[in-house]
């Protein structure tokens, strides 16, 4: 089995304009994994030549370097004034679901400020460990922190569940901190250990968290599980626009969404197949490649292929690969095809 990821921007940048808040910065770096340092070019490049993992950079302008690095990193941690951070990030901020985390420390290590991207992003969490690490004070002002209420966006994180209309967490945050009931529609079970969620009855603010297309009321929040595993078979040379368009076809005409896809799945001699890497690269998802044997094991196969198995000595690809991809869970969707390519979709076990 050959496996690839598609990673997102990740890590830590660390910002200073004095000598002060790179001695902080320094000092984080040596407890916080993946981070890489940007220090004003007006600073003494002792430092430069310290034993550290991290990267070093000089920037003239913090605005011009922080408008090229700003959507690297997952994360940044501004060792200066909070209204020059405001200043140079204005700009870049698009939305919480978007956003990296940002972080506002003093020059002194006094407190530690959760300025953007609180819930989703992972301020809140980086500044409770910036503070730990520095014997800083964390200011986090987020409503449902600061009453001690849940936070949907956050337990969307930890469950994995992908925030379908993410204008409605206001909503149901509110709902919560004004002491009002939300209803739920967690059919799986996700948020079964969360207890603030009323299940005995349709309310005004809900929560709708499936697979499946179709139900949810107008106004609910929509989450997405990452259930689905697609299996993917092809001809050689097939353009990325083909096979997406069947995926996207298959999970329309079967009922289901495109957010709940954990696993592009295939053969291994697909390994270099350009449409399939392509289409993984755009939606950001993993892929899995299965060898021959492998597929051959699943004997449980709907629709085979005496032409598949002639030319590369399997009886499936496509339906083979999503059982596998998805722990040998329930194939839902047989094999489709279009002129060059062929999807099939299995649902991960994740109740078991």
């Amino acid at each position: 089995m050959i496996e690839k990821r598609i990673t997102d921007k990740g890590g830590t940048a660390l910002w200073a304009l004095t000598s002060q808040g790179a001695a902080l910065a320094m000092t984080l770096s040596e407890h916080l994994e993946g981070c890489d340092l940007f220090f004003s070019d007006r600073l003494d490049r002792g430092a430069d030549s310290m034993d550290n993992p991290c990267t070093t950079y000089r920037f003239e302008s913090l605005r011009q370097t922080v408008s090229e690095r700003f959507n690297d990193y997952s994360g940044h941690v501004f060792f200066m004034a909070t209204g020059i951070v405001i200043r140079v990030i204005a700009e870049h901020i698009v939305h919480k679901t978007h956003d990296p985390a940002v972080v506002v420390v003093d020059d002194r290590g006094t407190f530690a400020i959760s300025l953007l991207s609180g819930h989703i992003g992972g301020a809140n969490d980086l500044a409770l460990r910036v503070s730990a690490i520095l014997g800083a004070t964390p200011v986090i002002t987020t409503a449902t922190d600061v009453n001690q209420l849940p936070s949907v966006d956050m337990m969307a994180v930890y469950k994995n569940l992908t925030i379908e209309n993410p204008d409605m967490i206001k909503r149901v945050n509110m709902a919560f901190i004004n002491g009002k009931q939300v209803g739920i529609f967690d059919p799986y079970g996700f948020l079964n250990d969360q207890k603030e969620f009323d299940r005995s009855a349709l309310h005004d603010v809900g929560v709708f968290i499936d697979d499946r297309l179709g139900s949810a009321k107008p106004g609910d929040l929509v989450l997405r599980p990452k259930t689905l595993v697609a299996g993917i078979g092809c001809n050689r040379g097939t353009e990325k626009s083909e096979i997406r368009d069947l995926l996207f076809e298959t999970l329309e005409h079967n009922e289901l969404s495109w957010r709940s896809l954990a696993l592009i799945t295939s053969v291994d001699v697909k390994h270099d197949e350009a449409g399939i890497l392509e289409l993984a690269d755009e939606l950001k998802l993993p892929l899995r490649f299965f060898s021959r044997d492998e597929l051959n094991t699943i004997e449980t196969i709907e629709t085979p292929s005496l032409m598949v198995e002639k030319h590369i000595g399997v009886k499936s690809v496509c339906e083979a690969a999503a059982i596998l991809g998805s722990g040998k869970g329930n194939l839902i969707v047989p094999k489709r095809k279009s002129t060059n390519a062929t999807v099939a979709v299995a649902r991960i076990n994740f109740t078991s």
